[in-house]
């Protein structure tokens, strides 16, 4: 009995802190959504109301979310197809190769975010580096203008979230029964079949955390889409900042953020149905 009061007193301030700091501002912000706004940027008045939910019905709005999930979409495309090879190979190095290649990972955390966005806008810019290059190598004859473009932000994107990705596959792989690998083999399994039927199989829950882990924040890293896209590429995350700074309509702005936090918990819960182990040996 003791024990378990020792372990309550331990896990009490952890619940307070939950309930003060996480549970209690959502309240709030879905209380919020439900308010109105005054109209003249100076706060709201509680009255009940769904306006806030169906305005998002207007098509200005709903080529908003159009545009994020069409850019999340495309972020964690690409971040699969370039981070789980080089998780995947990067757990089949030495000890010393791998410890390199996660201090160079990890080199970039060390400097503001963004700083290293305005190093992309350097790079990508008319006048930048890779223009500069492609130019003196002859391959193109005048400058791409890709920067504050949607591909400038997929590649800001893809540069900001490719971490986390290569790290979930790495800690999958590293994790690997590679007997398994090696029994397919001598049961006649081709490479490819033994990596399909095997080694993907037991690496899929560290890929599906690493897309959690990139689909969810591309939906609200707006100050990625705001420095590289020029104000031209406009997510959710841009329009609820702009409703809380320059539009001063909070309650349309909680309303947004309760509908983006729905669907990244609908994500979330994918992702714990489908990693289930009676899951995934139902995919394969």
């Amino acid at each position: 009995m003791k024990k378990k009061n020792r372990w309550g007193l331990c896990v009490a301030p952890l619940y307070l802190f939950t309930l003060l700091f996480v549970l209690g501002p959502m309240i709030y912000m879905v209380a919020i959504s439900f308010a109105v706004d005054n109209g003249d940027g100076h706060g709201f008045f509680w009255q009940f109301t769904v306006e806030n939910y169906t305005k998002m019905t207007d098509p200005v709005y709903l080529q908003c979310f159009t545009q994020s999930f069409r850019l999340a979409f495309s972020t964690t495309l690409l971040v699969m197809l370039l981070g789980y090879p080089f998780g995947y190979f990067m757990a089949k190095l030495s000890e010393r190769g791998k410890k390199t290649m996660m201090f160079l990972i990890m080199v970039p955390f060390w400097t503001s975010s963004l700083l290293r966005l305005y190093g992309w806008i350097i790079i990508l810019q008319a006048k930048g580096v890779m223009n500069g290059v492609l130019m003196k190598l002859g391959i193109l004859e005048r400058p791409l203008k890709i920067l504050y473009s949607y591909p400038a932000v997929l590649i800001g994107m893809v540069y900001a979230l490719l971490p986390f990705m290569i790290l979930a596959v790495y800690s999958s792989v590293e994790k690997m029964d590679w007997s398994l690998v090696e029994a397919a083999r001598d049961l006649g399994a081709s490479p490819a079949r033994a990596f399909l039927t095997v080694t993907f199989k037991l690496t899929l829950p560290g890929l599906l955390s690493g897309v959690i882990l990139t689909f969810v924040p591309s939906m609200g890293l707006f100050f990625i889409a705001d420095i590289l896209g020029g104000n031209k590429i406009v997510l959710v995350g841009s329009l609820i900042q702009d409703q809380l700074t320059r539009g001063s309509n909070w309650p349309f702005a909680a309303a947004l953020a309760v509908i983006l936090t729905v669907l990244t918990s609908l994500m979330i819960f994918l992702y714990r149905k489908i990693t289930h182990v009676k899951d995934l040996e139902g995919i394969f």
